[in-house]
């Protein structure tokens, strides 16, 4: 059977296409009594739009999110919260070479070869645009979970990477790419804009930290907090890659030097730490440090590059993705791995709360 739920207390599942006339998301699980609105989904939504740069697809979506259950008098009931976006922007015609061949690198082939048929109009239900609702149920989800800041930033496009002595904050919302380093936004320019001019792509590292996140969450063993992260940032359309705190990086270390050492903490109780190569985890349950991963993005599969390819006959051809698309996908990725970092640790939250009290 498909699979378009996530979470296991605090699930969403979404729905619709591309290229449909909506697409939408019920949220259950949210406690009771929260106050909720349009307006406190709507700016993650404008975060992750698109056609806000030449950076990224020029598709003219307004995404407006419609609160259709779930909420009365400006608070959750604890019932279903049903989320809609309608699609105003489609351009199926743009697909009409799709529909003959498959794109490499896509779902096309993998969809045809377990269902049998496809819906090519820009993907159809393996298109990003459902990441959009992902952002909706984060938006959620952050209201479960006030005690945690989450902030996500690109650290990389094309293998060109930030530069941790120049990183700052403030620079993350004032470049299109959510680069903490303004010289590397710069750089970033020249490199997607020759990209796009070439017909090409680019892939990034997105790199997300939670702070706030108190010791306790997540649960050995198939629970981990870790484990449930990295199948959430893996289920984001194009990413081939996760890391939890150092991640593959501490496979190069001694254990003295991967160590996270601990020192008496104030008088509040938890140790004060010394480092964090793990990630804010240990034995997937968190430490109370700041909870850090990395998401790797493939460069986008619809470029205008022709690439080599078969039809639906199994006959050899070649195709060139017309239509708008993202010469870096990895750049919108970043609100959508916010989003799921959300929806991870407001269902932690509530299955601490369920046995532990």
């Amino acid at each position: 059977m498909s699979w378009n739920s996530f979470g296991h207390l605090f699930r969403f599942s979404t729905w619709g296409e591309s290229h449909g006339p909506a697409i939408g998301a019920v949220v259950d699980g949210c406690p009771p009594g929260i106050a909720l609105a349009e307006k406190d989904i709507q700016p993650f939504l404008d975060a992750r739009r698109p056609g806000q740069s030449r950076f990224t697809t020029q598709r003219q979506e307004p995404d407006q999110v419609r609160i259709l259950s779930g909420v009365f008098e400006g608070q959750t009931t604890g019932t279903p919260i049903s989320l809609m976006i309608e699609n105003v922007d489609q351009r199926s015609k743009d697909y009409s070479e799709v529909a003959k061949a498959y794109r490499p690198g896509h779902a096309d082939y993998a969809y045809d070869a377990k269902y049998g048929l496809r819906d090519y109009r820009g993907g159809g239900r393996s298109s990003a645009r459902e990441t959009a609702m992902r952002v909706a149920a984060g938006a959620v989800a952050r209201l479960v979970v006030p005690q945690v800041s989450i902030l996500a930033y690109v650290a990389e496009i094309g293998g060109d990477r930030i530069d941790p002595a120049n990183f700052d904050a403030d620079q993350i919302a004032q470049n299109p790419f959510w680069c903490p380093d303004a010289d590397a936004a710069k750089r970033w320019e020249a490199l997607v804009d020759e990209a796009r001019k070439a017909g090409s792509s680019l892939g990034a590292v997105v790199e997300c930290v939670a702070t706030g996140v108190p010791a306790g969450w997540g649960a050995p063993l198939y629970a981990k907090l870790d484990a449930e992260l990295a199948g959430a940032m893996m289920s984001i359309n194009a990413v081939k890659g996760v890391e939890i705190g150092d991640g593959f990086a501490a496979a190069r270390l001694r254990g003295e030097d991967n160590a996270d050492p601990m020192r008496p903490g104030e008088s509040s109780g938890g140790p004060r730490f010394l480092a964090n190569h793990a990630g804010g985890v240990a034995g997937g349950i968190s430490t109370g440090q700041p909870v850090t991963c990395r998401v790797a993005f493939k460069p986008t599969s619809s470029i205008l590059t022709p690439v080599e390819t078969i039809d639906s006959d199994g006959e050899a051809t070649q195709i060139a993705t017309k239509g708008r698309h993202d010469p870096c996908v990895g750049i919108r990725g970043v609100p959508v791995v916010e989003a799921m970092m959300a929806c991870v640790l407001a269902d932690q939250k509530l299955l601490h709360r369920a046995q532990c009290g």
